[in-house]
């Protein structure tokens, strides 16, 4: 057995006895009210669910376990001779609530190095979707087809308590983790490589070997994968993806049915997508105006935009009310690394002039950058330019804080999710 397995579970019996003593004393609490606005409205800023792992602040942005991005880019072990966090690390924090020392790090790094082999019936699944199916179906697919051999399916199909589901569902979720950056690697050579897939190497962390798979063995571009892969990994609980993996998963449903059905729900342009949407505006951008544009020419063309009824993709945020920390994380590796890209100085343009543009607008409540508005001008930088495969990566990394947070779902034993609806007609009787 595993030391973080070991540490897990000494984990587990303490917040157990946390939940049943709030649900005991306090179950008949209220913690919030819906209105008939947010019925309607997507059951926006509804407090509903509870999510251990991350939680988002609308001024400070994103915290783990209580750590906020600054924290963690200065207290994750790092590579050696690198200066971004492993994302091996936010793993081991988010499931434990600790931070990992290197040797933690090492530890899960070569747990998943010998889980990580891609089974030959997976990669004839992968050889039989045609080329041109979207990177996401192949990669949901890739994940769902992993099923037949889920670990927790075959414990619950013999018997097994309720309480002891989580450590199944950890072996799944391990294996999973281990898998995920091959098959994404794997997709993304069959389709733009001429189907010319690339080993792993097994001397390299899980981010760089990812980096090394796609077939980019820059340093720049490994340390770009572990900021990347930790940047998005997780967003508190209510997000599409996190939502659907969890809704899935409350059915006992294993970690690859729960995962697939919540890498579906990333692929809506309204949740994963976005970053695509993002460069692609600005390559549009820089295609009209002839290049990197002036100040001015920007102003006007973002004032068209909004005055045709179209919004500026990146800029805004359904919870956050200042400039994503995420945003900040990778302003600053492009400060370093790639002040003068062409398609940064765009994007580093936007960032002066959008804000004031959409206060004076008056329709944003939120006028600042989030993590959709810079990732992908990284990724094209290095040479990943095909825009359709932007959310694979960002799968890949979010299904560390969804996997996580279904762990622990097992180990608190939480029910089916099954919330109550009303009709308009019920609505309208209690407006009377």
């Amino acid at each position: 057995m595993s030391s973080l397995k070991d540490k897990l579970r000494t984990k587990i019996d303490p917040m157990r006895e946390r939940v049943q003593s709030l649900i005991k004393e306090h179950g008949a609490k209220s913690i919030s009210e819906v209105s008939i606005k947010q019925a309607y409205g997507g059951i926006r800023g509804v407090k509903a669910l509870v999510t251990e792992t991350s939680a988002l602040d609308p001024y400070e942005g994103i915290r783990f376990r209580g750590y906020n991005l600054p924290q963690l880019r200065e207290k994750l072990p790092k590579a050696e001779g690198g200066g971004e966090p492993l994302p091996e690390g936010i793993f081991y924090l988010i499931l434990t609530g600790d931070i990992p020392t290197k040797d933690d790090v090492k530890e899960i790094t070569q747990e998943w190095q010998k889980r990580g082999e891609l089974p030959d019936y997976l990669i004839e699944i992968l050889n039989s979707i045609p080329k041109d199916t979207h990177p996401m179906t192949q990669f949901s697919t890739g994940i769902l087809s992993l099923q037949k051999d889920s670990v927790f399916a075959k414990k619950y199909a013999k018997g097994i308590s309720k309480m002891e589901l989580w450590d199944p569902m950890y072996e799944d979720v391990m294996n999973l983790l281990a898998k995920l950056p091959a098959i994404a690697a794997f997709i993304y050579r069959k389709i733009y490589k001429n189907d010319e897939p690339i080993p792993p190497d097994n001397s390299l962390d899980w981010g760089a070997n990812f980096a090394h798979m796609i077939g980019i063995d820059k340093e720049e571009f490994k340390e770009l994968m572990r900021l990347y892969l930790v940047l998005h990994s997780d967003h508190e609980g209510g997000n599409v993806s996190a939502h659907t993996t969890h809704l899935v998963g409350s059915a006992l449903s294993d970690a690859y049915y729960a995962l697939s059905a919540g890498m579906n729900g990333l692929a809506g342009p309204l949740h994963g997508l976005a970053n695509q949407e993002a460069l692609r505006w600005i390559l549009k951008l820089m295609d009209e105006l002839g290049g990197v544009p002036t100040k001015d020419q920007l102003k006007k063309y973002i004032w068209d935009t909004l005055n045709a009824g179209q919004v500026i993709p990146g800029f805004g945020h359904a919870v956050l009310r200042q400039t994503d920390p995420r945003y900040t994380a990778q302003r600053e590796f492009a400060l370093k690394h790639l002040p003068d890209d062409e398609i940064f100085q765009v994007v580093n343009s936007l960032y002066e002039i959008v804000p004031d543009i959409l206060k004076e607008h008056g329709k944003a409540k939120n006028p600042w950058p989030n993590v959709d508005a810079h990732s992908g001008t990284l990724l094209y930088h290095y040479g990943v330019k095909e825009i359709s495969f932007y959310t694979v990566f960002f799968g890949v990394s979010r299904a560390i804080g969804v996997l996580s947070s279904l762990i622990w779902d097992r180990a608190l034993g939480l029910p089916i999710e099954r919330p109550k609806s009303v009709t308009t007609d019920w609505i309208e009787e209690q407006v009377k």
